[in-house]
């Protein structure tokens, strides 16, 4: 009985269910990234059953396990499921299951959504993936984004921070424009609810009040935190990258949402952004929407002075200091996760394997990227314990893949089969999934 319920709901989801999951797995002749060191464990037998790693072992060993399924991985890869540890559910339309198709077709296994709005529930979408009644992703939420706004009293501090605490949310997420004793009393607050705080930086005050949160969200803010000449001091910059790592603070640079920014302020850019490939799975009206003139970077910035200069330069000009920021926090081993802020022509999923090209474009190594969306999110959560590495009694959230990503990052886009809590979705599957989703927007 226990199986047909599962089965049941996967086909609800939209799935065609190759293996029940008290099936044991075992992935053959494979090529195994474990991540917790940058080695390939070649002609490798990884065994699942009842959703953990039994086994990881060399093809040598000859143990058996007759009633397994196997799956052939020879010339393969295998990872540890991707995180996206920025993802928004915009669209109401179609529901939030059509995003979790995108990132699972994509080899994302654990999401933490970063806003709830009003017609939003994340705490009753968690629970239902926990019990089962949803299938989707490992998922962690915030509460709503929380703006000065809203908290001008420590009794609104008080009140919304309890709401928190009684919801169940797993974060507290802040805006960048809180007064100082409003934010120290957050802080302290959440402290005795013991919820983490991060999101934007606090740019009216100085780097290390920042520093305190858990995360900070998009290097962007680094831009307004620090002033022009400052922004141009390799010095200050090295010592403001070593107070960083110093602090123990995790950065999630989200770089591809500002490029697609800069994209929708040049003509000839933005008229390649709409027709770009990924573009297909974007709701029609959303599409229609992001591509017209109401598309608010194009209504606000485009062909606006900024500082005494044109939007586009300015811009232009902060997303490559922002790239080379990414890359001196890396040297000084700054940890980092791996983010996409989904909106507009960022389509979930496909936006996480265009944040990792970004990221080595900007120098980091393709180990260096996959450890941002596997071991370093996986610490930050707590489930370290089970997540983020391919070992005996972790969790069996598993990309499989075509080519080598310590080659090229951008072969984790070579996805042969996902395997989510232990259920296997093969290519077909897969692009299954895509074709749901796909609408005609090109």
């Amino acid at each position: 009985m226990r199986t047909t319920v599962i089965n049941l709901t996967l086909l609800m989801f939209g799935l065609s269910v190759g293996f029940a999951q008290t099936d044991t797995l075992s992935i053959e002749n494979v090529n195994v990234i474990p991540m917790h060191e940058e080695i390939v464990m070649q002609n490798q037998r990884v065994v699942i059953a009842d959703g953990k790693i039994l086994r990881v072992e060399s093809m040598e060993n000859t143990s058996e396990h007759p009633t397994a399924k196997v799956i052939d991985g020879s010339g393969k890869y295998l990872i540890p499921g991707l995180h996206e540890m920025h993802y928004h559910w915009r669209n109401k339309e179609g529901g939030i299951k059509r995003d979790f198709k995108l990132l699972l077709a994509n080899g994302v296994t654990t999401v933490r959504n970063m806003a709830e709005y009003d017609w939003q529930d994340h705490i009753a979408i968690r629970d239902s993936i926990g019990q089962g009644k949803l299938f989707g992703p490992n998922y962690y939420t915030t509460g709503p984004y929380l703006q000065s706004g809203d908290l001008k009293t420590s009794a609104d501090i008080e009140r919304i921070i309890a709401q928190h605490h009684n919801k169940r949310y797993d974060f507290i997420k802040i805006a960048d424009n809180l007064p100082k004793d409003i934010y120290l009393e957050v802080l302290e607050k959440a402290a005795d609810y013991n919820i983490p705080v991060m999101g934007h930086a606090q740019r009216e005050m100085d780097l290390e009040y920042s520093l305190r949160m858990k995360s900070i969200e998009h290097v962007e803010e680094f831009v307004y935190l620090f002033g022009d000449e400052q922004r141009r001091d390799s010095l200050f910059l090295k010592n403001a990258a070593q107070q960083i790592k110093n602090s123990g603070i995790v950065i999630a640079p989200t770089l591809v949402v500002f490029d697609m920014i800069v994209q929708c302020l040049d003509d000839n850019s933005f008229a390649k952004l709409k027709k770009k490939e990924v573009a297909t799975y974007m709701l029609n009206g959303d599409h229609g929407y992001w591509a017209s003139d109401d598309n608010p970077y194009r209504q606000n910035l485009k062909g606006k002075v900024i500082n005494g200069m044109d939007a586009l330069p300015l811009l232009e000009g902060y997303f490559e200091w922002m790239k080379n920021f990414t890359k001196m926090l890396a040297k000084e081993d700054v940890p980092m996760m791996t983010g996409s802020d989904t909106f507009g022509f960022v389509v979930p999923g496909f936006s996480l394997h265009e944040e990792f090209q970004f990221l080595q474009e900007a120098g980091l190594s393709p180990y260096e990227i996959l450890k941002a969306s596997t071991l370093t999110p996986a610490r930050y959560l707590g489930s370290m314990a089970m997540e983020g590495t391919i070992t005996e009694g972790e969790n069996a959230n598993l990309v499989l893949l075509n080519k080598n990503p310590l080659e090229d990052i951008k072969n984790t886009k070579t996805i042969e089969g996902v395997l989510l809590k232990g259920k296997w979705l093969d290519r077909d599957q897969l692009d299954s999934l895509l074709k749901e989703v796909e609408s005609p927007n090109r």
